[in-house]
């Protein structure tokens, strides 16, 4: 409340008046305050001791030898009469005589709201009163009138300048009317027009809005519609990245080019805070602080070995894939396996991306989103997963290996492939590349893990269904279980799934329901299905249902429940 005073002795002085003195006094106060702002003289220096007697009729015994000039006791004064007249909160109704608003000035002098200011860092003295309960700045017609007389040449020169011939008017009311059209708001238009008109922005807002208050069944400026669904919003967002323009949008959903702006950068910073950004932090980020040191961590995966030595050890050490593999399998063996140097870089590298987008996610507004910093938080989390698929390329033929090694009568080695490349890719997340270990150590553990797990699992569904012995067909006795039991113990399979489910964002549940065949009478997709269905591709969906997966696993740990689909 007390700021821009230009001394602190006249801040501390309307200090203890605001806080101190009671209503009555106050309003004598701000007359006095106002009678001795028309006094001052540019050539003179005021002191304290005065000034302070001509405000509160009290003799003052400190500051007897401050000294003011002119200009900072008059912009003091100003300040005091607002803050004196804030605290007093007077409705503009039991004021002593009519008090002028900003717009009814501008319409009295012809003037826009910004020379209202500027008058009022000279002699113009505004006070505060309540308008329908609120507080905004009110002029005495007393005020006004010693203002006018005292600065009538001043007043005809700004209302000169400010007045627009009725050419101009038309001029602008029709260009409003054709971006009014697109779908551009009244500040937007009044931009607009400020650029190439050659007057100011409030001046022209004031023109249009004079002639929508005169032309009500002419407006223009429509009222737009109700708020937007969010299916809506997610419309608009799909269609503006498919290379909508902006006033298409606006015209098709009746609304203004500023709120679609608005609502594509709040589905963006929607779209960013869903990402899957989990990484492993490290103390070295936090001390990387100049670009060197960055460019040194996000620089290029350093060489293996020098070119000669890369051919020698070529010659000595072909990549051979191993014999009855396919082409397209054999492949992954013409990529050389990552030096502990090159995964190093690599992880550290990813992890320390995924840290830079998550802190900046962190200071991101969802509301009023900032699009210099969504761009990027997608730059380094698109960065972050090219460093990734780096990684899970090269060890892609580790799955191989360790999927041959487990293959039997009752599995596929392509099945287990896919399922070796899942746990591979969560593994890369999941690696603390700070303990100094390798990461095949790791991943060789997490593929065996998952594959000691699965491959029980389908041996029993298999032997379920085997017809092979006749003695299947013999009589046996009916230990069908009850019905009613059977029925129970599905609803709460379906009651438990429901709860899961409730742990995801609604596109993690379209994408695991529609994965898995989860709805009543429904199938399982493919991810090409169900990303055609929701706009992404495959590999997105594929993400999207990992981190998925692992919430509900935590979940069903949180209930210490053994479900293998989601180990």
């Amino acid at each position: 409340m007390f700021r821009d005073y230009k001394n602190a002795v006249m801040k501390e002085l309307c200090h203890q008046l605001v806080y101190y003195a009671p209503k009555d006094k106050k309003m004598a106060q701000m007359d006095r305050a106002e009678e001795l702002l028309r006094e001052i003289r540019d050539d003179i220096d005021y002191s304290y001791k005065y000034v302070c007697l001509r405000i509160t009729e009290y003799q003052s015994d400190i500051y007897e030898d401050v000294l003011m000039e002119a200009a900072d006791v008059r912009s003091d004064l100003l300040l005091l009469l607002e803050n004196l007249s804030d605290s007093v909160a007077i409705p503009r109704e039991s004021a002593p005589e009519k008090v002028w608003t900003i717009d009814e000035l501008c319409r009295r002098f012809n003037v826009a709201s910004k020379t209202i200011a500027r008058w009022r860092k000279t002699r113009l003295c505004g006070r505060k009163f309540l308008f329908d309960g609120k507080r905004r700045i009110g002029f005495l017609d007393s005020s006004v009138d010693w203002f006018v007389r005292h600065n009538q040449k001043h007043i005809e020169r700004s209302g000169q300048f400010s007045r627009l011939t009725e050419t101009e008017k038309q001029q602008f009311i029709k260009k409003g009317r054709e971006l009014a059209s697109l779908g551009y708001t009244p500040v937007e238009v009044a931009r607009q027009l400020t650029q190439s008109g050659g007057r100011s922005a409030e001046t022209i807002r004031r023109t249009l809005k004079s002639f929508d208050e005169n032309n009500a069944d002419i407006p223009l400026f429509v009222r737009r519609g109700e708020p937007l669904r969010e299916e809506t919003k997610q419309m608009i967002f799909r269609a503006y990245c498919h290379g909508t323009t902006v006033s298409s949008l606006a015209v098709r959903y009746n609304r203004t080019v500023g709120s679609i702006y608005r609502i594509v950068g709040q589905m963006r910073a929607a779209g960013i805070r869903r990402l899957p950004i989990m990484y492993i932090d490290s103390p070295e980020f936090d001390m990387i602080h100049s670009g060197n040191e960055e460019q040194h961590v996000c620089g290029p995966m350093p060489a293996a070995v020098s070119a000669d030595d890369t051919d020698a050890a070529a010659k000595r050490h072909p990549p051979r894939s191993p014999e009855g593999l396919p082409p397209y399998l054999a492949r992954l063996y013409d990529r050389p396996l990552l030096t502990p140097e090159q995964e190093l870089h690599l992880f550290r590298k990813m992890n320390y991306l995924k840290y830079k987008a998550a802190v900046l996610r962190d200071s991101l507004n969802p509301n009023r989103p900032n699009a210099h910093t969504m761009e990027h938080i997608e730059r380094f989390y698109n960065s972050a997963v090219e460093t990734k698929n780096e990684i899970v390329s090269a060890n892609l033929r580790l799955v191989v290996s360790i999927a041959k090694r487990h293959v039997n009568p009752m599995t596929s080695l392509f099945e287990l492939i896919s399922d070796g490349n899942l746990s591979l890719i969560q593994a890369v997340d999941r690696f603390d590349y700070t303990r100094g270990n390798r990461f095949s150590t790791y991943a060789t553990w997490a593929v065996t893990r998952n594959f000691a797990r699965a491959i029980p699992d389908e041996q029993h569904y298999h032997e379920r269904f085997l017809s092979a012995d006749s003695n299947i067909f013999e009589l046996t006795v009916d230990e069908r279980a009850d019905v009613t039991l059977e029925e129970r113990s599905q609803r709460e399979r379906e009651d438990q799934v429901d709860r899961f489910l409730r742990e995801l964002d609604g596109r993690e549940q379209h994408i695991i329901v529609n994965r898995f065949g989860l709805g009543h009478g429904q199938q399982p997709q493919t991810l090409r299905q169900v990303g055609n269905e929701i706009g992404v591709t495959k590999e997105r969906v594929r993400q999207i249902e990992a981190h998925a997966l692992a919430k509900l696993r935590k979940a069903a740990q949180g209930e210490l429940l053994d479900i293998p689909g989601l180990e």
